[in-house]
């Protein structure tokens, strides 16, 4: 198969497994989201927790790449990476993000946008210890975002590090740790037939939400 532009622009979907009216729709986006997540969940989408997360450096310009949300509260939602990867050097410099969760098997979209704090060192100590010990060598053997000359230099670090540790438990670096998202505006998306997508939108005004519908 050859991809053509003409390819792409015959290659549609028309939406019809569900509607999203304003009166489904919890006036809590937070709670929402985790009856959206439970759905995914329920309905086995591969990895109902991948986000992409988009950041912007100093200039302006965006960056985006795939996580894992690893908790969500009334605060935000969380992640875990290294804080001197690329990501976490433009959230230093420019602490507002943006998430997207896609789960097509639900014809479903949730859009996120808020500013960006540091989880404290004790909420990433704590989660850092339940990840599997393979991982645990991992994030500190890899210079994450960094130019490195070949596969193997991160293989020979891994396997030296695995032989140091012995089976004991591996200390959180300092370099590696969590992010909340505190959200200022979500938006729950509902494909629909003809492009007529439901679009139901949270703001957060002075402390409240207000929820409105957008135009597809």
């Amino acid at each position: 198969m050859q991809v053509t532009n003409e390819f792409l622009q015959n290659l549609r979907q028309d939406y019809k497994s569900a509607t999203l009216d304003e009166s489904d729709v919890d006036n809590n986006p937070i709670t929402q989201f985790k009856k959206w997540f439970d759905h995914a969940v329920e309905a086995q989408v591969y990895e109902p927790n991948v986000m992409t997360l988009a950041t912007a450096d100093k200039a302006g310009r965006p960056d985006a790449r795939i996580v894992l949300l690893k908790g969500v509260d009334e605060d935000g939602f969380r992640f875990f990476t290294n804080y001197l990867s690329a990501k976490g050097k433009e959230l230093k410099r420019n602490p507002y993000a943006a998430l997207v969760f896609f789960w097509p098997d639900l014809e479903r979209q949730v859009r996120i946008e808020g500013t960006v704090e540091k989880l404290d060192k004790e909420t990433s100590e704590e989660y850092f210890v339940t990840r599997p010990a393979a991982s645990q060598i991992g994030a500190v053997a890899s210079p994450q975002s960094q130019i490195i000359p070949n596969r193997a230099f991160l293989e020979e670090k891994f396997e030296e590090l695995k032989s140091k540790s012995d089976g004991k438990a591996i200390a959180k670096p300092a370099h590696w740790g969590g992010y909340i998202v505190k959200p200022t505006r979500i938006e729950f998306w509902q494909g629909r037939r003809s492009r007529l997508h439901d679009r139901i939108n949270f703001e957060l005004v002075k402390g409240s939400w207000v929820k409105s519908r957008l135009a597809p």
